[in-house]
C-alpha cells in the first residue's frame, strides 16, 4: 500500500477500520473492544472512532504484531471470559463469523476461522522447485477472528515471553502450551486488504451487500 496505515485508508467513503469494527458490535456479548493503534495515533485517537461506540478503548501497538496484541490483551478486564483476536484490515467479516468464534470459545475451546484453499497449494524449496503437493482436504487459509478463552490466550503470551518465542500467531502460541485449536468455517470473503487491488475488491464486495 506504499506505506500507507491499511486501517485509516477510505474503503466506499469511510476509513477501513470503521467497516472492520462495525459488524462486532451489534454483539452484547461483546463488552469491550480493544483496538491497537500506533502510538502517536493512540495518543490522539480521531473522532470518528473514540465515538463510534462506548466500548471501543484504544491502546498503543507495538512493532510486531504479537505486541499489539499482548498489548490490547493486557487491557481487557480480567472478568472477560473469551477473548477474539481480529485484523484491522479485514473489514468484511460477517456476524455469522463473529458468533460461531464467540460460541466454541464461550465453550472453552480455541478456534480460528478458516476456509478451502480454492487453488492447488505446492511446496517449494529454496530454488523454487515443488517437492510437494498437499491435499486440499487437508489444508485451510487462515482468517481472523481467532477466539480463545482469556486465560489460555494470558497464558500463551506469558509462556511466549519467558521463553522468548516471537508472537507472530495467538493460535500457535496457544498451541505451543499444548492446548487443541480448531477451525471454524470461515468465509471466502473475509479477505485482508493487502494490496490495492484488494481495496478495490472489498469496495465492490460492500457495494454488492448493500
Amino acid at each position: 500500500m506504499g506505506g500507507a496505515r491499511k486501517p485509516m485508508l477510505e474503503l466506499a467513503g469511510e476509513p477501513l477500520l470503521r467497516h472492520t469494527l462495525r459488524p462486532f458490535l451489534p454483539f452484547p456479548e461483546i463488552v469491550q473492544v480493544i483496538v491497537a493503534l500506533p502510538s502517536e495515533t493512540a495518543a490522539s485517537p480521531p473522532l470518528w472512532l473514540t465515538e463510534l461506540d462506548p466500548r471501543i478503548r484504544v491502546v498503543a501497538g507495538g512493532a510486531e504484531r504479537g505486541d499489539s496484541v499482548r498489548n490490547a490483551l493486557a487491557a481487557t478486564d480480567a472478568s472477560i471470559d473469551v477473548v477474539l483476536v481480529h485484523d484491522a484490515a479485514r473489514p468484511l467479516v460477517r456476524g455469522a463469523v463473529i458468533e460461531r468464534a464467540i460460541l466454541a470459545a464461550a465453550a472453552g475451546r480455541s478456534v480460528i476461522a478458516a476456509v478451502r484453499p480454492a487453488d492447488t497449494i505446492q511446496q517449494v524449496d529454496s530454488t523454487g522447485a515443488i517437492v510437494a503437493t498437499p491435499e486440499r482436504d487437508t489444508l485451510r487459509a487462515a482468517q481472523t477472528p481467532q477466539a480463545f478463552p482469556r486465560a489460555v490466550l494470558v497464558e500463551a503470551y506469558a509462556r511466549a515471553a519467558a521463553e522468548g518465542v516471537a508472537a507472530t500467531d495467538d493460535a500457535a502460541l496457544v498451541a505451543r502450551c499444548g492446548v487443541r485449536v480448531e477451525v471454524i468455517e470461515g468465509d471466502v470473503e473475509n479477505l485482508k486488504v493487502t494490496t490495492p487491488t484488494d481495496l478495490v475488491l472489498a469496495e465492490v464486495l460492500l457495494a454488492r451487500r448493500a
